[in-house]
């Protein structure tokens, strides 16, 4: 049950993951590193002001669209409970409707830049409302997560040069493999109960090769971001950094062979600084080291 006396504004809050800030980092740090590159350097104030509140706000939606799809479900589930949603505390007119208003701002946001960019952000908003009905479909209901964090960053090529190169599906894809590797570790959390209500995902696709198959994701990805590197001639400082994000890996690696939950969930918070590294990696090449020479 919803803890009595808790407010709408902070039912809302919950509602929307403002108390949990990991999955808005972990989709924004890419989305800049991106709009970083497509600008050649430091981009443009008021296009980097609309992916960020644009990116905040999406993933809020996001949020809500995938409570209300699990409302029945994740009374089944420990960790989900007492989620504003399925613990009765507030209505489902109410959940749609604040899913509307933030796909209304995200709307008025992405307005702003060019008309490709503005049809090209259907598709991540279709991406994101076909996600939370994969998992009963899917084992492979990550990736589909993955094509959904990762569509702001072709959107951001798209606002800045009215187009989207190779080099933006590159980045596209390591980030998408990244994704499923990260979210198969948050999978890992929930993996019994959702056993039993029949949900599916990579975490109970992969069984006990868990490990090794997010291994693999990590290889791939690093293997993608050093392609990268290479088509936007970066040099060492970016190398430097894939290498910090190879120890954030190991690290994780080291966590989920102790088989905890608690080993998990922190593998999964540890993205926040792969992330990061990107970004810092990304910046180091195109602002800093130019503005130095």
């Amino acid at each position: 049950m919803a803890v009595p006396d808790e407010s709408k504004l902070k039912l809302y809050a919950r509602l929307m993951r403002f108390d949990r800030p990991v999955g808005t980092l972990l989709l924004l740090w890419p989305t800049i590193a991106a709009l970083w590159i497509a600008s050649k350097g430091v981009p443009a104030l008021d296009i980097l002001l609309v992916f960020i509140f644009g990116t905040i706000a999406m993933r809020a939606a996001g949020c809500v669209i995938n409570d209300f799809a699990d409302r029945n479900l994740d009374k089944h589930v420990k960790r989900t409970q007492l989620r504003p949603l399925t613990s009765g505390a507030m209505s489902e007119f109410e959940a749609l409707a604040i899913f509307a208003v933030l796909c209304t701002v995200a709307l008025i946001l992405v307005s702003l830049l060019n008309r490709f960019t503005l049809y090209f952000s259907i598709g991540g908003l279709l991406i994101a409302v076909v996600y939370p009905f994969m998992k009963r479909w899917t084992y492979m209901p990550q990736a589909v997560l993955g094509a959904a964090f990762s569509w702001g960053i072709p959107m951001t090529f798209a606002a800045v040069r009215n187009e989207v190169p190779p080099v933006a599906w590159l980045m596209f894809t390591a980030s998408l493999l990244w994704i499923i590797a990260y979210d198969t570790l948050y999978a890992m959390v929930d993996r019994e109960d959702d056993i039993k209500i029949g949900i599916k995902s990579t975490a109970i696709l992969f069984g006990e090769a868990v490990p090794w198959a997010v291994a693999a994701l990590q290889i791939a990805t690093l293997g993608l971001l050093a392609l990268l590197a290479q088509n936007l001639a970066y040099g060492v400082s970016f190398y430097f950094a894939l290498l910090i994000i190879a120890a954030f890996f190991m690290y994780q690696q080291k966590l989920i062979r102790r088989v905890k939950t608690p080993a998990y969930f922190a593998a999964f918070r540890n993205n926040i600084w792969v992330g990061f590294t990107l970004l810092a990696g990304v910046v180091m090449e195109e602002t800093l080291l130019p503005f130095l020479a």
